[in-house]
């Protein structure tokens, strides 16, 4: 309607002192926001967010990958409980052989029924610090899975030829695209153009209360 003035304001509640400031827009209406800090610093500031790898190197397979996952994270909480946001999914070429190669990572993500996951790995890296994991999170290294569909992510990279020196890092920055609801799972797998190329692998997640539809 013609001559209504809208105000818009907003409550700021950091500090304990939760106060109205004035919103403000530019001449076309659009309102004016700006991010105070960097893009992931207010998600890491909750201390949600953890990681986990496997520390022994699994030989990285030469075909499309099927019902063996490198790196399993299962999502054990009940029904109703926490889900699980993927940040980003990892890979570390440990060992190569002496022949030019490439490798791609392969993702998978499992829907309810996945079967009897080992917590094989239990340490867990905070994303602010945090001391002790108190979640219920089980990371399982070399599992037999459900081929639910794996597809590839990232970018390939090229290993070391020369020798058996470490190489390249494989990495695939989720950001929140995979979402692992409780008693579901999320695994990875290493894909490499050479027999006899190992990698440890992980994934780095956060664990939020979401309605999921």
């Amino acid at each position: 309607m013609a001559g209504i003035t809208s105000l818009l304001r907003a409550i700021y509640g950091g500090g304990g002192n939760e106060a109205e400031r004035n919103l403000q827009t530019d001449r076309p209406g659009n309102l004016l926001v700006a991010g105070g800090m960097p893009p992931y610093a207010e998600l890491t500031r909750r201390g949600t967010g953890w990681s986990a790898m496997n520390t022994t190197a699994l030989a990285a397979l030469v075909v499309r990958p099927s019902t063996l996952a490198n790196f399993t994270l299962f999502n054990n909480e009940p029904e109703g409980g926490l889900s699980y946001i993927i940040d980003q999914a990892f890979a570390f070429n440990l060992v190569t052989t002496a022949a030019q190669a490439r490798s791609g990572l392969w993702i998978c993500v499992h829907p309810r029924g996945l079967v009897s996951p080992t917590n094989d790995i239990t340490a867990r890296g905070s994303y602010s610090g945090k001391a002790n994991y108190g979640g219920r999170a089980i990371a399982d290294t070399n599992m037999t899975v459900t081929d639910n569909g794996w597809i590839p992510v990232g970018q390939t990279t090229d290993v070391e030829p020369t020798g058996v020196l470490p190489g390249s890092v494989l990495t695939w920055q989720a950001e929140g695209r995979v979402i692992v609801p409780p008693q579901c799972g999320f695994s990875t797998q290493v894909v490499s153009s050479v027999v006899g190329n190992t990698f440890t692998s992980g994934v780095s997640w956060h664990e939020i209360q979401l309605d999921l539809l």
